[in-house]
């Protein structure tokens, strides 16, 4: 037989390449005990690359973020204490108000894929500042809603254009940190939109009390109103082009170790062994320490210069492409959402969370007016305080939790970083979900007291923040260059799931009662949860069945690094 051409050998190795999301994340010393945190994804030299800003730079940007998805959520989950009041005065009835709300989750499904490609073509900062102030404007409508097409409208509009916070702000993620931080930062993030949708209302109670509903909606048009001006002139474009922008790799290295590794696993799969994580080294003691540190620094080049204020404040940053190009992303989140087991589930995984938190909401809202606990607006407002706590807890142990589970388990793995090392810190959470949501549906049935409703509320959100964290890093590790695809497949699984609850609860309820439909969302909830011991397992397996796909994905991004 003849021999393999040197072709034909680089083929059968790219073959057996790793699968996204596994990527070597520290170098072992070869000199000293310890190991040195190699910078995933590779910055360029360029300085007005995301990657190389400064803490400081990174910190406001990402704060930005944070603030424009709190003020989102507020003004999504505001409107709760205010039903009463709103009820009282405009004649509304309770399924008019509980599908108003579903009508805002429905439109949060289809918002992101008519948004998130002007975000992928010209830009973050466009889209941030657009939406800014046209939910200013929205809340000003809001203020002076009298009648039910005004209620309706309002939910639809502040949803359709507030998705982009459940999508856009792990593109910056993704744009600004390294694998090693991106935990962290999900966290934050989910903890600010919790922040939004458990203490907005405890502040609508209070408002709706002293001042009455309306200025609830006149608080909220301040404080977008503010952030507009914050964000026209101080948030900068994190969208950078990678391909024009030089790299910064030492590529000699980074080639010795994909090829050693290549190699030692194709051998390995000849031989059909697909271990959960790869036990593959690379000949640490050829690298030396210089090198090493290397991978683990920004490397600036001072003859590139900086953006200046003005240009930093550029308002589109527009990447080639064509219309077709364009329009691919409004269908394209869908291919991958059914095609990518990881994006599938975990977007699954997601929409239970939401579906849980959006069912909770609803009912305590309206159930808790009425006997035996004749709740205020103020007292319902109070409500949110046990999830916000239980929130808090839960974001506080994960965060940290994550990012140092990482680090060391891979470096057990001789450093090599594998996407589902993160999921191991999701599955003690799992408990706390069902728990929670069992005790809740009980207590509203049966007239519980209410410290023990607001236990269980805590309960249910400390095991929820924790695991929509974690499933959004997991998606944004596995397949860092499609996160923006398929980060709307994830949103549309989401609210389209919250729709569904919110638009049955109130015959649900009535037909089997309460605690009937709390047990049956906690065994949905239950099996869905438990799949994350399957991802564990064969994770890996499911993304090297996908690698070629999301390669086929990547290029048909705006700006497509090369995979």
């Amino acid at each position: 037989m003849a021999e393999k051409t040197e072709h034909e050998h680089k083929q059968d190795i790219d073959e057996y390449e790793w699968p996204p999301g596994t990527i070597r994340i520290e170098l072992l010393r070869p000199t000293t005990k310890g190991s040195n945190i190699i910078l995933q994804p590779r910055p360029t030299d360029d300085p007005n690359d995301p990657l190389n800003w400064p803490k400081k730079q990174k910190w406001w940007n990402f704060g930005l973020t944070c603030f424009y998805t709190l003020m989102v959520f507020a003004f999504i989950d505001a409107a709760t204490p205010t039903w009463g009041p709103m009820a009282d005065e405009l004649g509304f009835s309770t399924e008019i108000l509980n599908d108003s709300y579903a009508v805002g989750c429905g439109t949060l499904c289809i918002g992101a894929f008519i948004l998130i490609p002007f975000a992928l073509k010209y830009g973050r900062r466009p889209l941030y500042i657009v939406s800014t102030i046209v939910q200013f404007a929205l809340c000003i409508w809001a203020a002076r809603i009298y009648k039910t097409v005004d209620l309706m409208m309002v939910n639809v509009w502040q949803c359709f254009l507030g998705a982009i916070a459940e999508v856009i702000v792990q593109m910056t993620v993704a744009d600004v940190f390294f694998v090693h931080e991106r935990g962290m930062m999900n966290s934050i993030y989910i903890w600010v939109q919790n922040l939004g949708g458990y203490l907005a209302p405890l502040a609508a109670g209070y408002i709706t009390v002293g001042q009455g509903w309306r200025w609830v909606w006149w608080w909220c048009a301040i404080f977008f109103g503010l952030l507009f001006l914050v964000d026209l002139f101080t948030y900068e474009e994190t969208k950078f082009d990678h391909i024009k922008a030089s790299a910064s790799v030492p590529t000699e290295l980074l080639e010795q170790a994909r090829t050693h590794t290549s190699e030692t696993v194709r051998e390995k799969n000849e031989k059909d062994i697909t271990p959960a994580v790869p036990d593959v080294d690379i000949e640490v003691g050829t690298i030396s320490e210089a090198a090493a540190r290397k991978l683990s620094v920004v490397q600036v080049n001072p003859s590139i210069p900086r953006k200046t204020y003005w240009q930093k404040l550029a308002f589109t940053t527009s990447s080639p492409g064509d219309w077709g190009l364009f329009f691919r992303h409004s269908y394209q989140p869908l291919q991958i959402l059914f095609t990518i087991p990881a994006v599938g589930y975990m977007s699954l995984v997601y929409g239970v969370m939401l579906a849980w938190s959006t069912v909770m909401t609803v009912t305590l809202s309206t159930w808790m007016l009425g006997p035996p606990w004749n709740f205020t607006a103020a007292q319902i407002g109070l409500m949110s305080l046990p999830p916000f706590i239980g929130n808090t807890l839960g974001v506080l142990i994960c965060g940290p939790m994550s990012d140092r589970t990482i680090l060391w388990l891979s470096k057990r793995n001789n450093g090599v970083f594998e996407p589902e090392m993160r999921l191991w810190v999701m599955a003690p959470f799992v408990p706390f979900l069902p728990l929670g949501a069992f005790l809740y549906g009980y207590g509203l049935n049966n007239g519980w007291s209410w410290p023990v409703i607001a236990v269980s509320y805590a309960i249910s959100a400390f095991g929820s923040a924790p695991i929509s964290s974690i499933a959004l890093t997991y998606i944004t590790d596995s397949y860092t260059e499609i996160v923006g695809d398929a980060l709307v497949g994830v949103t549309f699984t989401r609210n389209a799931l919250a729709t569904i609850f919110v638009f049955a609860l109130s015959p649900w309820i009535e037909g089997v009662g309460m605690a009937n439909v709390y047990v049956t969302i906690g065994v949905i909830g239950i099996a869905v949860l438990l799949f994350v011991f399957v991802f564990i397992w064969k994770g890996k397996t499911f993304r090297r069945m996908t690698a070629k796909r999301y390669r086929y994905y990547a290029e048909r991004q705006f700006g497509a690094r090369t995979v």
